[in-house]
């Protein structure tokens, strides 16, 4: 057991979500030395075919073993539904985490009624991937989905307040809530599935109104990464570890959207542009 393990940890996400993931940990872990890749050149993912998606995965996995990570996070829901297991079984004696298992375990422990909902992009809905988790803890839950991919460009472009954002949010949780208005089978508990959807979480919260539990699964992610660095004796002992920034495509555009999702100033020079694609 290493008393204090330095190599970093890798994050990726097919673009900037991910960084409230990223953000979480660097509070919850600010002693360790992290490493963010974005595939910005293929965003999003939510809209790829599975093969994609899991072809994708594996080539920003490849790319951030070549800086020694000591654990990798998949920071992005869509790829933690789709590619996750491919990865874990891949790469058997890397600790890899992806962000749905935490949010449909959050999701559990917090429902009072059972019945969950859980907004997501399109690939990880159709995939049933928190369905399939939550129903595993809790087989009586009665969960619904809805795909709120239009989320993704108004967390990136900074639109999270107001009238229209709101008008937008109830449009796209009419499936989940409105169907529900005679209270039977409205959801106490919403899942907030994909990495953007953190950015909008107060005009969510003002559409579904306060009796609904809003989950992050950024925030819980974060403190499972933690608990699981402890167990395999990998935290590094320093107060206060670096992190950077790699990309496929946009440097200057990902250094100006990330203010939407990460608590620390970003600048263009900050950000390495590198190419993945050649992984195979």
């Amino acid at each position: 057991m290493n008393p204090s393990d330095n190599r970093p940890i890798g994050f990726f996400d097919s673009g900037v979500g991910g960084l409230s993931v990223l953000n979480a940990a660097r509070l919850v872990l600010p002693g360790e030395n992290l490493i963010y890749l974005g595939d910005t050149a293929r965003v999003p993912y939510g809209t790829k075919s599975p093969l994609s998606i899991t072809r994708y995965a594996e080539q920003a996995l490849k790319a951030l073993l070549r800086y020694d990570i000591k654990a990798l996070v998949v920071a992005c829901n869509t790829a933690s539904a789709v590619a996750l297991d491919s990865l874990q079984s891949s790469y058997p004696a890397l600790q890899i985490t992806g962000v749905v298992a935490p949010g449909a375990e959050a999701a559990v422990k917090v429902t009072r009624s059972g019945k969950i909902g859980v907004i997501a992009t399109e690939s990880t809905v159709n995939n049933q991937a928190y369905q399939k988790a939550i129903l595993s803890l809790l087989p009586d839950a009665n969960v619904k989905s809805a795909a709120c991919s239009l989320f993704v460009a108004l967390a990136e472009e900074g639109w999270h307040e107001g009238e229209l954002v709101e008008a937008i949010v109830k449009r796209s949780l009419s499936g989940l809530f409105d169907h529900y208005c005679s209270g039977a089978d409205y959801p106490d508990t919403l899942v907030l599935g994909c990495t953007h959807f953190p950015a909008l979480k107060s005009a969510i919260a003002r559409v579904v109104g306060e009796k609904v539990s809003l989950v992050d699964s950024a925030v819980i992610t974060a403190s499972v990464l933690s608990k699981q660095l402890t167990e395999r004796g990998l935290l590094n002992s320093g107060s206060r570890g670096c992190v950077r920034f790699l990309v496929t495509d946009g440097p200057e555009r990902f250094a100006r959207v990330a203010r939407h999702f990460y608590s620390e100033t970003v600048e263009a020079e900050q950000v390495e542009l590198i190419d993945i694609q050649h992984f195979v």
